[in-house]
Order: structure tokens, then sequence, then C-alpha cells
């Protein structure tokens, strides 16, 4: 299996640090609003990347946080009124109906950030002693950019280019010995959330708090870091400074990053009025199409999304669908017994199909061949069995078409639908859990009611549910 290594810029062969095991680190969103189709890239590939390593037999350890303090949270805390611990909540639970319905696993962890306060304070010490990072006057940590000569491994940018353009950035009343340092724990202002610090009353610098999860839940060295193009530099490039400074060994040994995200061939902004929300798509399409969508192209490449996309998109997995349909319809009346020679040489034919699969899967994750090679797989289908195959063929193909569509996170059967009773015993459950302070468990049948196409709302008369 090969990927490409942003760190060396070229695809590399996948070596494990462990046999048979994979830690793997995705950055995730900060919530303080619903997900934007932006965010839901990362989600969707690097679910899909998760995906395979398991099918290729490998037990993964799959971190991604949630950036739970920032200044976009704090701000909407106070236009609403409300704690940022309100904020960051709501949109945790809202994201994570999203993920649920793009059918993006739950990560191994889901670590918070102001939950891991103590480690940070821990590694910014630690960076303090070791003569990486000072305190300046007024309780700011900074990271001493210069003091770690790899800086720029990860984005090949050059320091004395960077210093050239920083110019135009700097802040004035900084306290930098350097102005590339860059803020490890900074001051709180009125009204902020604050933890206290060795250096004064205060909260971490976003780069810190990364470093520090990954560190707790995967150790100090791991397989693969992930995230979206746009945290190449500083997010990226300043964890490697850090976490290498502090625990004196390679950080992440492979560095993956999916492209930009446009819309209509332009950039997603609330200003142009091209900002779409997964719960906005959602609304006019099952957001399996969505999925199916974002892994219709490399997800290294830039990507554009359009209606006209996503309608060929629909088409496409309706194919697929029609497909395992059609197997599902046909096995009903089929006949019993073995499968013939003739079937035998169909059955042991169509392996090719998950051989091409699992080729372009392991030539750097290239879904939109491994799509390829489903549509050539339903094809080869369609035309080699009838209303006089056997039960066994038609069931084999239909596991062998289902289990490639799985690997991509594609439900390629649609489920049999709920029955009234058994949603309103499963939401018994979750009251009688969240009067038991169960939360992971009420979460837990939100998501399998949500995965059945029900969603909840929690009222004051009650819970409400509706079919999506």
């Amino acid at each position: 299996m090969k990927v490409y290594n942003t760190l060396s810029r070229q695809k590399e062969e996948f070596v494990p640090l462990e046999e048979g095991k994979v830690k793997m680190y995705v950055c995730g969103p900060t919530v303080y609003n619903f997900i934007h189709i932006g965010n839901a890239r990362p989600m969707i590939v690097f679910d899909t990347v998760r995906r395979y390593m398991e099918y290729k037999g490998y037990e993964v350890n799959f971190v991604s946080n949630f950036t739970d303090v920032d200044d976009k949270i704090i701000k909407k805390a106070m236009e609403e009124g409300v704690t940022a611990q309100e904020i960051s909540q709501r949109y945790i639970a809202e994201c994570k109906k999203d993920m649920a319905a793009m059918n993006v696993k739950p990560a191994t962890s889901h670590p918070l950030a102001t939950e891991e306060i103590g480690g940070m304070l821990e590694m910014i010490s630690t960076l303090i002693e070791k003569g990486y990072a000072y305190p300046a006057a007024d309780g700011t940590v900074y990271f001493r950019t210069r003091k770690f000569e790899e800086y720029g491994k990860l984005s090949h940018k050059n320091l004395d280019d960077l210093q050239a353009g920083h110019r135009e950035i700097k802040v004035a009343g900084e306290e930098k010995e350097d102005p590339l340092d860059f803020v490890l724990w900074k001051p709180k202002k009125e009204g902020e959330p604050y933890w206290e610090s060795p250096w004064c009353q205060g909260r971490p610098g976003w780069h810190i708090e990364c470093s520090v999860m990954s560190k707790k839940y995967l150790g100090e060295e791991i397989d693969i870091h992930a995230g979206g193009e746009d945290l190449i530099f500083p997010h990226h490039e300043n964890e490697i400074a850090q976490s290498e400074s502090c625990n004196g060994k390679i950080f992440a040994k492979y560095w993956l990053h999916n492209g930009f995200l446009n819309i209509d061939n332009k950039k997603m902004s609330k200003s142009l009025g091209n900002f779409f929300t997964v719960r906005e798509i959602s609304e006019k399409y099952d957001l399996q199409v969505l999925r199916f969508f974002m892994l219709g192209a490399h997800y290294r490449s830039p990507l554009n999304f359009s209606g006209e996309l996503m309608e060929a998109a629909k088409s496409g997995l309706e194919r697929i669908r029609n497909g395992a349909e059609n197997l599902k319809h046909l096995s009903k009346n089929a006949r019993e017994g073995q499968i013939d020679p003739k079937e035998q040489g169909i059955w042991e034919e169509s392996q090719g199909f998950v051989a091409k699969f699992e080729a372009a899967m392991d030539d750097d994750f290239n879904t939109a061949d491994g799509i390829s090679a489903i549509f050539e797989l339903v094809k080869f289908i369609n035309t080699n069995v009838d209303g006089d195959s056997s039960k066994e063929l038609l069931g084999n193909l239909r596991e062998r078409l289902c289990q490639l569509c799985g690997i991509l996170g594609i439900i390629a059967e649609g489920k049999e639908e709920i029955l009234d009773v058994e949603i309103e015993k499963l939401i018994a459950e979750r009251q009688a859990a969240r009067k038991e302070k169960n939360f992971a468990r009420a979460d837990e049948i939100r998501g399998l009611l949500l995965e059945q196409g029900i969603i909840l709302e929690d009222t004051r008369e009650g819970v409400k549910w509706k079919r999506a």
C-alpha cells in the first residue's frame, strides 16, 4: 500500500510503527456552528482511509478532536448571552448527528481541548525548561520557532522568506523575541473562559491542543496525521515543532492532506452566498449522495461542488443500489442448490473487480478508481445473472458488492424501515439512560435511530420524532 506523504512530497510504501496496528490522528472541527461541506470532506475521506485500513486487517486507533475553546466560539457565546461551553456542547451534538448521517464512524476517541488543559500546561512547561519556549511579561508564552532547526520541513517554507512576509501581519504590542514565534498560551480577556497557569489566567493556543491530545491518546510517535491542506501551515508545521522539541522523537511518520473544496468553481464564503452546511445539503439529498460525490474524486485533488455534480452522484449511487436491489429481488425466487460449474466461473471472474478495487485503494486511496471498479462489477453482475441463477451465487455476489461499497462507507442496500413501536421502545430506553446519566448510551441510541432515518427533537413536552 502506497500513501502520498506531504512531508516527502512523494508516494511511500506504508509501513506502520507497530505491525498490524495504525495510530491515526485527524484534526477535527471548531464547534461554533453547524459543520459545512468543507468540514465534511476530511471527515469522509479519512473515515474511508480508516475503513480500508481495517479491511486490510489493521487495528486502527483513530483519534479526532473537537476544538471547543476558540475566539469564534467565545464570540458566538457572547452574541447569544450563554457560556462558551453551552455553544460547544450544542454543536458537538449537532456535528455528531451530521457525521452519523454521512456514515462517518465515531472515532476511537473524540477528545475535547478543554478537558486536556493539564497536559497542555505540562507540555508548555517542558518546552520552557528545554529552552524552546519563553513567557513574556504579560503572561503570553511563545515558542521559539528558530530554535527548532527543522521548522518548515512539512510546508517546505523557508524561515527567511517567512520573516520577510511576516511584517504585514505583525501585531502591535507583542513581546516576541522573533516575529515568527507563535503562541502556546495567552492571557484571558474580559468575559472569556480561562484556566489557571504558572504564567497567567488564560487559555491555550490552538496548535498546542492537537499536540497534547495526539500524545495522550496515541503516544509520542504516530503513524498518520491527517487533515485539510489548509492546515499544513501553520497548524501542522507548529504541531511538529512543539511535539518533536518536547518529546525528542519524530511526531508523525506520514502526513495526509485532502484538497480544497470549491463551490461552482469559486471558494466557499458567506460573503459570496455560496456557503452550505451539511444540514442544508441533507434537506435536499440523502447524505450518502454527498459521501459518494466526495469520494468520486481523488482526495488530494481540488473538488468542485455544484448542483449538477450532485445530481450526477445521485444517479451513480442509484445505479449501484439498483444492482444490489436486483440481486435481492432475484434471490427471493431463486433455485436452491449449489453453484454449478458455469456459475463458479462467474464467481471467480467477479474476484477480478475486487482486485481492481484493491489496486486502486492501495495506490494512495484512489477512491475514484475504486468506484469505477464497483461500477464495472455492477455491470458484470447485471450481464451474468438472471431468474435461473442459484440463490447461492446471487447471495455471494450481493455480499461482495455490499462489502466493497461498505469499505467506502457507501450503503448499497436500503435498510428495512424501522417500525413505530420499535422507535418508541428505543426512545424510552434513551430517556431511561439519560435519567441514569448514561449519556454515552443515550447518544448511541440517538445515533442508531438517525442511521434509520429517524430524527429526534427534545422539547419541553417530551421527545418528538420524525422520519427524515
